[in-house]
C-alpha cells in the first residue's frame, strides 16, 4: 500500500490562520479508502471482541436475502 503524503496547500483567513485543506483528488481518494479500510478493521476488531454467538458466512447472507423479501 502506497504512503500517504499530500502535499500540504491551507486555506487561511484574513488573520493568516489556517481553516481549511486543499487536496488533489488523488490524495483525497488515497484518504478515503484508507479510512474505509480502518473502519474494516475497527468493526472485525470489534466483533472478534464481542461475546455474541457467530455464525457462518453462507447462513448469514441466507438470512440476509430472507430479510430484504
Amino acid at each position: 500500500m502506497k504512503a500517504l503524503q499530500p502535499r500540504e496547500r491551507y486555506v487561511v483567513d484574513e488573520r493568516g490562520k489556517k481553516v481549511a485543506v486543499l487536496l488533489d483528488i488523488e490524495a483525497y481518494q488515497r484518504i478515503l479508502d484508507e479510512l474505509e479500510e480502518l473502519e474494516s478493521l475497527r468493526a472485525y476488531d470489534a466483533a472478534k471482541a464481542s461475546e455474541d454467538e457467530s455464525i457462518p458466512l453462507d447462513v448469514a447472507l441466507k438470512e440476509i436475502e430472507q430479510n430484504r423479501r
